[in-house]
């Protein structure tokens, strides 16, 4: 369990809300964030089913469901979406994702999509209540065709979704990352596997060049803080990844599955 306020004014917050226990996600810890202005908020990545009680219990320190403007889904995996139709049932806000999985969520058992706006392939600007200036950002085929990001402009933070996420063993439980060198063993094997290719790559940081950013938060794993910001894009700049260490047979290295 996590409650960390990676950023906080008087007005403005941006939140570790919570982390889900290994045992939840099947030993994949998954991260839920709070992003507040003042007495209105939006949830990044709510998660699956077993986490929604707890996550909800930690949210209820800083809003109630009817102060929640927003949730943001940065792809369509069951340890994001897995809990939504408990959210729709406790709140009123719409819900954000890519327009690419708008028809691909109703086999969640979600019927009614009146609620659910689909991103387009370029972003928007996201303003769900006065004060929450965020952007949406595309991130596709990084992990997911139609993978989405949210960066926030005040707290200089960008929710990254599977991008920077980290299989952490059972024994740690860092909260940051502040030396990249040795956090780079949790995330090396994953990103080459499930990033499709250098250009997707590339193409991301083309996007998210111009802005200023003190915190990578992913939805896997401790955030990325300080020196290891600019150390974990400098790596990525060059990782061969997906599709790029496909041998002629189709397969991958076997360190990488």
């Amino acid at each position: 369990m996590r409650n960390i306020k990676l950023f906080d004014t008087n007005s403005h917050k941006f939140i570790l809300l919570n982390e889900s226990e290994p045992g939840e996600e099947d030993g994949i810890r998954s991260n839920q964030y709070l992003v507040m202005h003042d007495d209105a908020g939006v949830l990044l990545d709510p998660g699956g089913f077993g986490v929604m009680p707890r996550v909800l219990s930690e949210m209820l320190h800083y809003l109630a469901p009817s102060q929640i403007k927003g949730i943001f889904l940065s792809h369509q995996d069951p340890d994001i979406v897995g809990g939504l139709s408990t959210w729709l049932e406790v709140s009123s806000c719409p819900v954000y994702v890519s327009r690419i999985w708008m028809r691909f969520l109703p086999h969640y058992g979600l019927k009614d999509m009146s609620r659910f706006i689909g991103v387009p392939d370029q972003g928007m600007d996201w303003t769900p209540a006065p004060g929450l200036d965020l952007r949406i950002l595309p991130a596709h085929f990084l992990h997911s065709e139609g993978q989405i990001n949210v960066y926030d402009p005040v707290s200089r933070i960008i929710f990254t979704g599977d991008i920077g996420a980290a299989m952490m063993p059972m024994d740690k439980d860092d909260a940051f990352v502040d030396d990249f060198a040795s956090h780079l063993p949790f995330i090396e094997g994953f990103h080459r596997r499930y990033m499709c290719s250098n250009k997707a790559i590339r193409c991301w940081l083309d996007t998210i060049a111009g802005l200023d950013i003190d915190m990578i938060a992913p939805q896997h794993g401790p955030v990325y803080r300080g020196a290891a910001v600019r150390d974990f894009l400098d790596w990525l700049r060059d990782l061969q990844c997906g599709i790029d260490l496909m041998q002629s047979g189709g397969r991958f290295p076997q360190q990488f599955l």
